[in-house]
């Protein structure tokens, strides 16, 4: 049976019922400036991505796209990592599963591009969860449809490991705001506030163990 590895918000692996697992790419599939021009021209015209439409949808998705505009600007990877993805040496496919409204997607698809930048062996794809549900089951967390997701198979789409939605640290203090009952805009809040305080670090620690695995 082939091991699911999983960091961020799940504790243990999960095991496929599958010898290998190969993925099949949804149809419709973006690059990154794909991606960011597919949300910002829905924004644009007062849309949101996914099959809900909200005006609260709306502010989270315009918020998003700044924040993810501020990293795409700030964020440099630490030179232990950088050098790691440098010296990949065969093809990879990084796909990621996610929506323009989420939160934790617009902290870190930035990082996820510019730690793919770093090789040129490295290809992203970016896809939709709402538009593709069935793939979307293929990896849930704890039996949610939690985005983003960050997968990575080879170059020939056998799968290698799933990492998500958050690192692990920020989902732990995230589980205790729930247990405390604070509010849903405080957790966020708080969220946001441990991301810029991280600078992202934790999550180059996960990624780090991945690609080692």
């Amino acid at each position: 049976m082939a091991e699911l590895r999983v960091l961020g918000n799940i504790a243990a692996a999960i095991l496929l019922r599958y010898h290998t697992m190969k993925i099949i790419l949804p149809q419709k599939s973006y690059t990154y400036p794909e991606y960011i021009a597919m949300v910002e021209a829905l924004q644009h015209d007062g849309k949101v991505t996914g099959h809900q439409q909200s005006e609260s949808l709306l502010v989270y998705s315009k918020l998003n796209m700044h924040r993810m505009h501020r990293w795409e600007k700030t964020f440099v990877p630490s030179p232990a990592l950088a050098r790691k993805i440098a010296a990949i040496d065969k093809p990879l496919h990084w796909v990621v599963i996610t929506e323009g409204w989420c939160g934790d997607a617009a902290q870190q698809l930035p990082v996820i591009e510019k730690l793919a930048s770093l090789n040129p062996l490295i290809t992203t794809h970016y896809v939709l969860r709402d538009e593709n549900p069935e793939f979307m089951d293929l990896f849930l967390t704890n039996g949610a449809r939690s985005i983003p997701v960050w997968i990575c198979t080879d170059e020939h789409w056998n799968f290698r490991w799933k990492w998500g939605a958050r690192p692990r640290a920020a989902q732990d203090m995230l589980n205790k705001l729930k247990e405390e009952a604070v509010s849903l805009d405080e957790q966020k809040q708080q969220l946001h506030g441990w991301y810029a305080k991280n600078k992202h670090e934790a999550l180059q620690l996960e990624v780090a163990q991945m690609l080692d695995s």
